[in-house]
C-alpha cells in the first residue's frame, strides 16, 4: 500500500522550559535556531507540517521564518498530548483531514529524511497503528551512553524500549557472539495513525512508563504494537549544552548532513 504525503501531519512539539537546557529550541546552530532546522528538514519530505507550542517566543519565531505553528495550553505530561491538541486545532482551522500523525522532536536539528521516510515506510503494512525507528549498531563496544535502546521480534515489532543497553550480553566472551547480533538505539520520531495517537493519549501512564520514563511503554504494556523502522544513518538529539556545541562543529564542518 502506497502511503500519499497529503495524508500524513508532521508535528514538532517544542517547549522552552527544558529540564536540562532550558530555551534549546531557540539556540542557535549557525545562523538559525535549532527549531527552523528541524523544521527545514522535516518539511523537505512531509508536504505539511506544524510546531506545537505553548511558548510566545518559539511561537513568534516560527512565524518570523514564515513556518507554521499552533499555540497549545501549557499543561501538558508530555509532547504526545501536545501534538494531538495541535492536531486537532489545526485540522479545525484548515478544515484538513489526515490518516497519519508523525511526531517529530524539535531537538532533533540534523534529523536525517531516511529517518522519516523509514517510518512512513512502517505504515505500507496495513496492521501498523504506531510506528518509530531505530539506529541499527553492531559493535557493542562503541555503544553511545545515555541512549534509549530497543529490543525486535523478527517481524520488526517492538518488544522493549530501556535506558539500559538491551540486550544484555551475559558473557561477552561466547563463541556465540558474533556479527549476526545487532543492538538497536531508539529514535525519538513516532507515527501514528490518527485513531491510535487518540487512543494512546487517552491511557493512563503505565508502571514501565514511570519506571523507565519512557511513554511509549504506555502502548507495549497495554498490549499495543509499535513497528520498528530500521536505519543506518545517526541521530543528533540535543539535551544537553554538551549534545549543543557538539552539534554545532558537526553542522560548521558539513552543512547537508
Amino acid at each position: 500500500m502506497k502511503i500519499e504525503t497529503s495524508d500524513i501531519l508532521g508535528v514538532i512539539p517544542a517547549r522552552f522550559n527544558s529540564t536540562r537546557l532550558k530555551g534549546k529550541p531557540l539556540e542557535l546552530i549557525g545562523d538559525k535556531p535549532m527549531i527552523q532546522h528541524v523544521y527545514e528538514r522535516t518539511i523537505k519530505t512531509l508536504n505539511d507540517v506544524i510546531v506545537a507550542t505553548d511558548d510566545d517566543r518559539i511561537f513568534n519565531c516560527i512565524n518570523d521564518f514564515g513556518g507554521k505553528v499552533i499555540l497549545t495550553t501549557e499543561d501538558h505530561e508530555n509532547g504526545t498530548s501536545r501534538c494531538l491538541e495541535a492536531v486537532n486545532k489545526y485540522c479545525d482551522e484548515t478544515h484538513k483531514e489526515f490518516k497519519y500523525i508523525v511526531n517529530i522532536q524539535g531537538d532533533e536539528p540534523l534529523i536525517h529524511e531516511d529517518h522519516l521516510n523509514k517510518l512512513i515506510l512502517c505504515f505500507q503494512d496495513i496492521t501498523t497503528n504506531f510506528a518509530t525507528v531505530a539506529l541499527q549498531l553492531s559493535n557493542q563496544k562503541y555503544l553511545p551512553n545515555g541512549k534509549v535502546f530497543l529490543v525486535k521480534d523478527k517481524n520488526n515489532y517492538a518488544l522493549y524500549f530501556s535506558r539500559n543497553i538491551i540486550p544484555f550480553i551475559e558473557d561477552n566472551n561466547s563463541e556465540n557472539i558474533s556479527d549476526s547480533i545487532f543492538f538497536y538505539q531508539h529514535i525519538g520520531i513516532y507515527g501514528y495513525k490518527k485513531e491510535a495517537l487518540e487512543k494512546f493519549c487517552n491511557q493512563e501512564p503505565s508502571s514501565l512508563e514511570k519506571s523507565e520514563k519512557l511513554e511509549q511503554l504506555r502502548w507495549l504494556e497495554n498490549g499495543g504494537k509499535i513497528k520498528v523502522g530500521i536505519t543506518k544513518k545517526l541521530s543528533y538529539p540535543v539535551d544537553t549544552i554538551e549534545d549543543l556545541n557538539e552539534v554545532r562543529k558537526i553542522y560548521e564542518k558539513k552543512h547537508h548532513i
